[in-house]
């Protein structure tokens, strides 16, 4: 999700380093670890957002995550 961010590429690639080691630790397959995502990124919005912003974000969110999605056949 490439835009501008108050936070530093390293902070992001070492919360995603970390977050990867965990499901590679857990050998959590794709399926579950999209499902774990998943609901981690409902908790963060539903308690950290405020009522009023939660679709909006959810949203936002989504859009984001499908415009990052590649259409290559690589797999």
């Amino acid at each position: 999700m490439p835009q501008s961010s108050r936070y530093s590429d390293e902070q992001v690639e070492q919360l995603l380093s970390e977050l990867a080691t965990v499901l590679e630790k857990h050998r959590a397959p794709t399926d579950l670890s999209l499902m774990v995502l998943g609901n981690m990124v409902t908790n963060l919005i539903n308690t950290s957002v405020a009522p009023a912003q939660r679709k909006v974000l959810g949203r936002s969110f989504a859009d984001a995550l499908q415009a990052s999605i590649r259409e290559d056949k690589a797999h």
